[in-house]
């Protein structure tokens, strides 16, 4: 299981003290100075069942600065959307988890992380 982070993130430091109470077995990527590359984006995305713009952070002010909320949100406009998230690692929202059995989630809440560990445990 892998999750990336961004530690100022209090989202992604409770999903750590969960992980690190439930002795998961994880790894962490920084994904802020680790930028995963787009088909690094498209294969968690892949894994989520989501498309780039549900995974976007549209508050950010990279976001605002880049006019996403205008962007359409169409399969044709998708690789910008991925390009976009690559170029500015911090629009990508957090933290996600990869399990082992090739899914993955936005564990923003206990639950999800949660869940992300069961499907690391089959």
């Amino acid at each position: 299981m892998e999750i990336w982070i961004n530690p100022a993130c209090s989202k992604c430091r409770g999903a750590l003290t969960l992980l690190d109470a439930e002795g998961a077995g994880y790894t962490v990527r920084r994904y802020l100075e680790d930028v995963p590359s787009q088909d690094e984006i498209r294969e968690v995305l892949g894994r989520l069942g989501l498309e780039p713009w549900d995974i976007t952070r549209t508050q950010e002010a990279a976001a605002k600065e880049l006019g996403l909320k205008d962007w359409p949100r169409e399969e044709s406009a998708r690789d910008r959307w991925i390009a976009a998230l690559a170029e500015h690692p911090k629009l990508i929202q957090r933290p996600i988890i990869t399990a082992d059995d090739g899914t993955a989630v936005v564990g923003r809440t206990e639950e999800a992380v949660r869940e992300a560990m069961s499907r690391s445990r089959e």
